[in-house]
C-alpha cells in the first residue's frame, strides 16, 4: 500500500516559496542587467514560472519590488527609527543630527558593496520616479520624522518641516541612489560623500533660519 495520498504525491506550490523564487529571480536580474532594465516577463522566466506569476503574487513589477525592499532594507533601519522617533522631547541640532544619522546610516553601509548599491538605486529609482512613499512601507508615512524635527526646531511652521523633510530624503535617495560612473566603467571605483559631510550637510539644511527670518518687519 502506498505511503500518502495523491496531495501529498502532487502538493500544491507553496505560495511563500514561489514569492521567493520570483524575488531572488528579481535580485539575480536587477544585479546582472541594471534595476531599470529588468521586465515582468523577464523575472518570471528567470524564476522558471508562468507569465502572469508576477501579477499573481504581488499584483506588480512595483509590487514586487516592495516586497524585495521591504525583505532587504527596511529591517536595517527598524530599529534605529524606532529609537530616533521617540528621542526626549528637546529641541536643538543634536535631536535633527541624531535623526539623520539613523536614516542615513544604512545608505551609507550598502553602498560600500555592488548588491547594497544594487538594492540603494533600487530604492530611489521607485520612489524618485513615483514621487511618493511605497505602499506598506515604513517610507509610507513621513509623520514620525516630521513629530522629531517638530519637537527639536518648535519655531518652524508644519509646512516648512515636511518641505525640509522631503528635500533632505531626496537627497539621500540622490546620494545614494544615483547612476555611478562605475556601472559603466567596470573599473572605476564608487565613490560617494563621506558620512559625516552629508549628516553635516543635512542637519545643517534642516536647522537653517527660514529664508524670511531676517527680513525686517513693515
Amino acid at each position: 500500500m502506498p505511503d500518502g495520498t495523491a496531495q501529498d504525491q502532487n502538493p500544491t506550490p507553496d505560495p511563500a516559496s514561489t514569492r521567493d523564487r520570483l524575488l531572488a529571480a528579481a535580485e539575480r536580474l536587477f544585479l546582472q542587467r541594471g534595476v531599470g532594465q529588468v521586465s515582468v516577463r523577464a523575472i518570471n522566466a528567470e524564476a522558471g514560472l508562468n507569465p502572469g506569476a508576477v501579477h499573481y503574487h504581488f499584483g506588480s513589477r512595483e509590487g514586487l519590488v516592495t516586497a524585495l525592499l521591504g525583505r532587504e532594507l527596511f529591517p536595517l533601519w527598524r530599529e534605529r527609527l524606532e529609537a530616533a522617533t521617540h528621542l526626549p522631547a528637546t529641541a536643538g541640532p543634536a535631536q535633527v543630527r541624531a535623526l539623520v544619522t539613523a536614516v542615513a546610516g544604512p545608505f551609507d553601509e550598502l553602498v560600500r558593496t555592488e548588491r547594497g548599491r544594487m538594492l540603494c538605486r533600487l530604492l530611489a529609482q521607485t520612489m524618485l520616479t513615483a514621487d511618493r512613499p511605497l505602499s506598506g512601507s515604513p517610507w509610507a508615512g513621513t509623520a514620525p520624522f516630521e513629530v522629531v524635527l517638530g519637537r527639536a526646531l518648535p519655531d518652524l511652521t508644519v509646512r516648512e518641516i515636511t518641505d525640509r523633510w522631503r528635500l533632505a530624503f531626496t537627497a539621500l535617495l540622490e546620494t545614494y541612489g544615483r547612476p555611478l560612473a562605475a556601472e559603466v566603467d567596470a573599473s572605476a571605483e564608487p565613490s560617494f560623500p563621506a558620512f559625516s559631510t552629508v549628516v553635516a550637510f543635512l542637519t545643517a539644511g534642516l536647522t537653517a533660519e527660514p529664508a524670511d527670518a531676517g527680513t525686517p518687519a513693515g
